[in-house]
């Protein structure tokens, strides 16, 4: 079963999707038939490499809102955060363009550590105000995951990857997403938002069923005078009945 999960870094609600699909999937009993695979998507495609100012400047002056409605959206997510021990620090949170880390997450699933590379930059950057857009901070975090450091420079030297990513964004579109995180099974099922633990695990467990049919065998053999009950009922190749 193929999980793909359309997400971006700087996306505060995929931090929590992430950990209570996870709680989900952990206690999931076929989780080990389970392929999950993150895309990308971009919540800001316009936004600067590095935006002069902070995320609550950002919300207030690019996005209309009044101070005090993104100071109160601030402490309902944090809190939600903390629900999944998540610690969230928005007075912290450097404001960047998420494309050139989306990348990195596309050379890090070429190598194996595709969620480990997305854990790390979801935790850094609400949890320890790192700049996700700093080529000095990519790299660092590359090179901590065991990535090569040729392959590394050119992220900043070459288009590497960068298809990869506006693929992943085109088919968001083609697939009419148009928020995050959005969860597709098996190209079947699609929950979008964090949803708590237990919507995850009916989905995991109707997408399953949906996959693997219970098939009957034998459905239409005919019982035999050996298999005839008693006065009470008879039962044969298909059951009892009474």
């Amino acid at each position: 079963m193929k999980i793909e999960i359309w997400s971006d870094v700087a996306c505060p609600w995929c931090y929590i999707g992430k950990r209570r699909f996870e709680t989900a999937l952990a206690a999931f009993p076929h989780r080990d038939s389970v392929q999950v695979q993150w895309r990308s998507y971009q919540l800001d495609p316009a936004l600067p490499e590095h935006y002069d100012g902070t995320e609550l400047d950002y919300l207030s002056t690019r996005k209309g809102l009044a101070p005090a409605q993104v100071t109160q959206m601030f402490e309902h997510v944090a809190a939600q955060a903390k629900g999944e021990g998540l610690n969230y620090r928005f007075d912290a949170v450097v404001v960047a363009n998420s494309f050139t880390a989306h990348r990195l997450i596309h050379l890090a699933a070429a190598h194996g550590k595709q969620d480990a590379a997305k854990e790390r930059l979801l935790s850094d950057h609400f949890e320890h105000g790192k700049d996700v857009g700093s080529q000095e901070y990519l790299t660092a975090l590359g090179l901590d995951l065991g990535l090569d450091a040729v392959e590394l420079a050119e992220l900043f030297s070459t288009e590497a990857y960068a298809d990869d990513v506006r693929h992943d964004i085109a088919e968001a579109r083609a697939l009419g997403i148009s928020g995050v995180p959005f969860f597709v099974i098996d190209r079947k099922f699609g929950l979008s938002g964090a949803q708590p633990a237990e919507t995850f695990s009916a989905a995991l467990e109707q997408a399953w069923q949906d996959s693997h049919p219970l098939v009957m065998v034998n459905a239409g053999a005919e019982a035999t005078a050996d298999d005839a009950g008693t006065a009470s009922g008879a039962c044969g190749p298909e059951g009892c009945t009474v």
